[in-house]
């Protein structure tokens, strides 16, 4: 056999070894009046282990294309075209041949994890059920009689709460708009999704922040673009690091997540922002304004958005009722230029007819009501007494082992561990430890450092989840 597995591929060699028998089969070079090599041959010729072998055969077995028979050995199969069988497809493949990829293998394995098993999840960037507002919610759904029609809505989400949202971004973020600049969208993230989809094309350079949310979202290297990265620090990105990317690599896009950041915590400046609106104004860059946090500051101080301060149309704006009232109700929109958006509602068109209308109904009545700032209220507070519990357990368990900046709003905190250690021994320990959070390389950083989310758990599972982590760092 002349075949041999390339061992620096990506692909498994048990998947190169079944594709190779697939196109032998196919050609002609084994052919079927005779007996494929047995396990024992192709393990030896090959150098691999024999259950590589017998991995290679079960997806060939599966597909239809051999038969094994105890004490006969392995034979192409006399139905191979599936005269009486059915040829399975080889789902694999498929999967691997996608255009949209898939989630970090670390991202997918927090996830899992966190659904499977009963940790102490300070991963997930959510409102833990006991900060929803369900007795608010409850009352809208059960006192008021649904206003809305069951069929599909407006192209850009109804009509009704987008002219609530021209108010409710007025008043809590100085943004000036109407209805006709905003598409409600399935949560921030489709927000994201339909602007890299519609907007850029294969091969445009963005710049993004580093460490960011945005790194761990498949989105950009699936649909072709080049990211490039921001360094962010205490008071956001440096202007000047934009202008040299824009010069190295002609930016097309800046994503920006200026209040709270994830995972940083960190809230941009005036003059930052400022500059950095000058800087698309001067070269014609968009700036996406991603802002799920700036309502959440524990001083309660309004915050000024980039869009609130744009006056040229140069900003997109995404927020949601994600992190402020509740995941499950996926309630997110975007502001833009007209144009714009009625671009982006035509993709979104195409991906679901539109938004539920119902949960529509709900966030508009909640929005339009007093609860939602005796909820905000109530959010804000405990948030803070959250993050205060965060502090005093990373200074009871990891004092001298961390370094940390306290973040001022937000549901985040990020934290720079200050001994050696190996981030997936790290991460496995702390599973055994019953507690989840994020490792720093998911977010773009550099391995020395985790995010811890203090929104999900209560206070007494968030000391509990930080006592677990300490555990897990100093058995390593």
């Amino acid at each position: 056999m002349d075949w041999k597995p390339d061992r620096k591929a990506k692909k498994a060699i048990y998947k190169q070894l079944a594709e190779y028998i697939e196109k032998g089969i196919a050609d002609g070079t084994f052919p079927p009046d005779k007996p494929l090599p047995s396990e024992r041959y192709l393990a030896s010729t090959l150098n691999v282990n024999r259950s590589t072998v017998v991995h290679a055969y079960d997806e060939l077995e599966s597909l239809g294309l051999i038969d094994r028979t105890r004490g006969s050995g392995t034979t192409i199969s006399k139905d191979i075209w599936g005269i009486t069988k059915k040829r399975i497809p080889s789902w694999n493949r498929y999967i691997e041949a996608g255009s949209f990829l898939p989630s970090l293998p670390v991202t997918q394995k927090i996830r899992k994890e966190a659904v499977e098993h009963k940790l102490i999840n300070l991963a997930s960037g959510e409102l833990s059920e006991d900060l929803f507002p369900k007795r608010f919610l409850s009352e809208i759904t059960s006192t008021r009689s649904f206003i809305g029609s069951l069929g599909y809505d407006h192209p850009q989400g109804n009509e009704i709460l987008r002219s609530t949202l021209t108010k409710h971004v007025k008043i809590s973020r100085g943004i000036e708009t109407n209805a006709s600049s905003i598409l409600i969208t399935s949560g921030a993230q489709q927000a994201l999704h339909l602007i890299v989809q519609c907007l850029l094309k294969p091969g445009d350079a963005i710049a993004i922040e580093d460490p960011s949310y945005n790194y761990n979202l498949p989105t950009f290297k699936s649909a072709g673009i080049q990211v490039h990265y921001l360094p962010v620090n205490e008071d956001g990105i440096n202007p000047e690091d934009l202008q040299m990317l824009y010069k190295k690599h002609r930016i097309k896009m800046i994503f920006l997540n200026p209040y709270f950041q994830n995972p940083t915590g960190y809230l941009m400046n005036q003059k930052k922002k400022e500059a950095i609106l000058d800087i698309s104004s001067k070269l014609g860059i968009p700036v996406v304004e991603d802002d799920p946090y700036s309502l959440t500051a524990f001083s309660e101080e309004k915050i000024s958005t980039l869009k609130s301060m744009d006056k040229n149309g140069n900003v997109l704006y995404i927020s949601s009722l994600s992190k402020i009232v509740a995941s499950g109700l996926r309630i997110g929109w975007i502001i833009g230029p007209t144009s714009v958006i009625e671009r982006l509602s035509d993709a979104k068109q195409q991906l679901d007819f539109g938004h539920s209308s119902y949960t529509q109904w709900i966030a508009n009545d909640f929005l339009e009501s007093e609860h939602f700032h005796s909820h905000m209220k109530c959010l804000i507070k405990e948030l803070e007494k959250r993050r205060n519990t965060i502090i005093k357990s990373l200074d009871t368990y990891l004092k001298g082992l961390v370094e940390y900046s306290i973040p001022q709003g937000g549901i985040h905190i990020w934290c720079k561990i200050l001994k050696s250690f190996n981030e997936t021994q790290l991460l496995e320990e702390s599973i055994k430890q019953g507690v989840i959070y994020a490792p720093g390389s998911t977010l773009g950083s550099k391995e020395s450092f985790v995010r811890f989310t203090f929104a999900r758990e209560d206070e007494d599972s968030i000391d509990e989840g930080i006592k677990r982590f300490a555990q897990a760092l100093h058995s390593l």
